[in-house]
């Protein structure tokens, strides 16, 4: 679905996504953490937010929260009811096929610009890229939040990180503060200040303007210091991982922008909002113990969504840091787009036993593929099987698990779903306690 088709469909609609406060959010990594960091702050500063992220775990539902609460089904329902007229008429005579994401993208507006009680701000996370982004229909936002760039669909987006961020700026509006989290690639940033110095848009370099500095962590979250103008601040992150202090940053540099902008958002509501942020399926532990002598108690069940190089890299770190392993079994599974060679370079050196499997989407990567790239890096026969369910990948990783090892389910976030739903019903059944929420 392009654009121009998309900014069809809403004037028939009557323009919905104008009207209220508007926070876009882009970038390569941890957009959905920060996006939902961002509605938590606001959420605990008293207003009406709905927020707009993708994909989703388990149903299309959860792409649509107003307050962090999921919409309904029912609401969800009638609202695809209702814009069905404006969607026949614009199959029927607009420019361009129509999505999923971009029906989803139109219903999200529809239920925003009619919930009561009124909505003041709108959280809305880009789909891919930035430019030409289907969400891109605004003529002006609040703030932009670009989170950290890196190397994805680079035959979309660009073949360098510059490239990139060339494209994720396009939601750069005149008037915006744009919000640039930490970045490894200075060309990233140096391409960002350039947009924002040509739209008039004010310019936050994180980065630079904020020091940080992890305090604790443990399985329930982790403590970080936050210096900012000459003022610190403490806060807790049930999110785990280094990178989530990155987008927790973000989301603290987004809230501070607000503020200067007259929106009563102080310490205290930025305190409640990270430390009520949650976000299944990123570095989210769904079973298992780390006894106070640091030891594993379970096997221990691990579920991330990394779907590229660096994510993967910040997973591997984050379970090194946090568990204190070297070795850990992996189920992986990852879509047809993803490189999945540079996604095992990252993993290779912790591979103790991997199951190659495939979620049930139809753009999954055969998991004789998967094996196929993990047999390169091997120097002798890999240990790596392959399975055609996520359930089966589970029983068969389970089954060859010690009590003391860690499972770690990663790649695509249809896989994750998958293990989700399968390790919750197996608790159900089995009455075994679980982690998820």
């Amino acid at each position: 679905m392009s654009l121009n088709s998309m900014r069809s469909l809403l004037n028939r609609m009557g323009n919905p996504h104008q009207g209220r406060n508007t926070i876009h959010v882009t970038g390569s990594k941890g957009k959905g953490s920060t996006s939902a960091m961002i509605g938590s702050i606001l959420d605990k500063t008293g207003f009406n937010t709905a927020l707009f992220t993708s994909p989703h775990l388990h149903s299309y539902c959860e792409r649509i929260a107003f307050n962090m609460q999921p919409v309904a089904e029912e609401e969800f329902a009638r609202g695809l009811t209702e814009i069905r007229p404006f969607i026949e008429e614009e199959m029927k005579s607009g420019p361009a096929p129509l999505s999923t994401f971009g029906l989803i993208t139109a219903l999200f507006f529809h239920l925003v610009a009619t919930r009561q009680p009124k909505t003041h701000w709108q959280i809305v996370e880009v789909g891919m890229g930035g430019r030409f982004d289907i969400t891109n229909v605004f003529d002006s936002t609040d703030i932009i939040v670009i989170s950290p760039i890196s190397l994805e669909h680079t035959e979309v987006l660009g073949s360098t990180q510059t490239e990139i961020a060339n494209n994720k700026g396009g939601i750069i509006k005149p008037g915006s503060t744009t919000i640039l989290a930490p970045q490894k690639d200075m060309g990233a940033r140096s391409a960002i200040a350039r947009i924002c110095a040509e739209s008039r848009s004010e310019f936050v370099d994180v980065g630079r303007a904020y020091k940080y500095k992890q305090l604790n962590q443990d399985l329930n979250g982790q403590n970080i210091q936050i210096d900012r103008e000459g003022t610190s601040i403490e806060v807790h992150v049930p999110l785990l991982g280094q990178h989530q202090m990155v987008n927790a940053i973000a989301a603290v540099a987004t809230a501070d922008a607000l503020a200067k902008r007259g929106v009563p958002v102080a310490s205290k509501q930025i305190i409640e909002g990270l430390e009520a942020a949650r976000l299944p399926g990123r570095l989210e532990i769904m079973r298992g113990e780390l006894t106070a002598e640091r030891t594993i108690k379970g096997p221990m069940i691990v579920v991330d969504g990394a779907h590229n190089h660096e994510s993967a890299q910040a997973l591997a770190t984050a379970m090194k840091q946090l568990l204190g392993i070297e070795k850990c079994i992996f189920v992986l599974g990852v879509n047809n787009d993803k490189n999945i060679t540079a996604i095992w370079r990252e993993f290779e050196a912790m591979n103790k036993f991997t199951v190659a499997t495939r979620s049930k989407n139809q753009r999954a990567m055969a998991p004789e593929s998967i094996q196929d790239v993990i047999g390169m890096f091997a120097t002798d026969h890999p240990d790596v099987t392959t399975t055609q369910s996520v359930d089966k990948a589970l029983e068969k990783a389970l089954s060859v698990a010690k009590e003391t090892d860690v499972i770690c389910v990663v790649g695509s976030l249809y896989v994750v779903a998958e293990a989700r739903e399968f390790l919750n019903k197996l608790s159900a059944d089995s009455n075994i306690g679980s982690r998820s929420t």
